[in-house]
């Protein structure tokens, strides 16, 4: 599965889509160059491209199952500080280094599709050598998986021994939890029910929320969700109304019949000089003149 990173901009806000593995070394592919899941130069630029991002708000959206701890630690690393407000949603399988992504999000921020499933465990490696390289190898799993488990309990409320716990079931192998056990565990937030599991769109409505989310900013005015709701609402209220009165005017238009004239007979100028005062009159000026 290869590793793709795609940032893209919307109204209000960047999308970041993470898909595939995170981060393998390339020495691990096979193939041909292009084929490699991400070299570490490639990936760096992905992560450069993330710290650059400088919207108010992030999405991340993952659908991975892992890879490398160092690199999704960068990644975790370069969300936090961009000081944007992040969400992050997971979809699908999410595993072990996607995880940590996760835990990027702001307070109250990390979401879950309805029908995925969340997974931590110990870290993991491939390792060969002699007993003292052994020993290095087990210390440096033991810290990494203490640093780990200090991410997960720092946006948990639970302790670092906790976590440590549900990473250790099964033999370090963890357990797959589902949306609700995730949210009890304190691994997520909330269940995201606006996208479905392969991540699509947001929906008409939420779009329009996010357009009116970005006019308050614009305006200075402060975004707290229930007033934004408020003024949506307000909005679609006032285009109701204007719709109505739309159609009423249409429908009032239809029932009036068609303007129509009518000729009308202009006055004949002579026969106005008919009248017998003009008559006299004009009997009066001819005598006047005569004399």
């Amino acid at each position: 599965m290869n590793n793709i990173i795609k940032i893209k901009n919307e109204v209000d806000c960047a999308v970041i889509d993470i898909e595939g593995t995170i981060g393998v070394a390339e020495e691990w592919q096979f193939g041909d160059h292009d084929s490699y899941v991400a070299t570490y130069e490639r990936f760096k630029e992905s992560v450069m491209r993330i710290a650059d991002v400088e919207h108010r708000e992030i999405r991340v959206n993952i659908r991975s199952t892992g890879g490398s701890v160092h690199d999704a630690l960068l990644i975790y690393e370069a969300l936090r500080a961009t000081g944007a407000k992040v969400v992050t949603c997971c979809y699908g399988y999410t595993a072990s280094a996607a995880t940590i992504v996760a835990q990027a999000a702001s307070v109250g921020c990390r979401l879950v599709a309805p029908s995925s499933l969340y997974l931590i465990h110990n870290s993991i490696a491939s390792i060969e050598g002699n007993v003292e390289e052994l020993r290095a190898e087990i210390e440096m799993l033991q810290k990494t998986d203490e640093r780990i488990a200090g991410i997960y309990a720092s946006r948990s409320g639970r302790t670092v021994e906790q976590m440590a716990a549900l990473m250790s079931e099964n033999g370090g192998r963890g357990r797959w939890l589902s949306p609700e056990e995730a949210i009890a565990e304190g691994l997520v937030d909330a269940i995201d029910e606006e996208r479905s599991e392969s991540g699509g769109s947001p929906s008409i409505a939420e779009r329009a929320k996010r357009g009116v989310k970005a006019l308050l900013r614009s305006l200075g005015v402060g975004v707290d969700a229930d007033v934004r709701d408020k003024v949506f609402d307000r909005v679609n209220d006032r285009k109701r109304a204007v719709e109505s009165s739309i159609i009423a005017i249409e429908e009032a238009q239809r029932g009036v019949a068609r303007t129509e004239t009518k000729s009308v007979n202009d006055p004949d100028p002579v026969d106005i000089k008919h009248d017998p005062r003009t008559m006299a009159y004009d009997a009066d000026i001819r005598s006047i003149r005569r004399r």
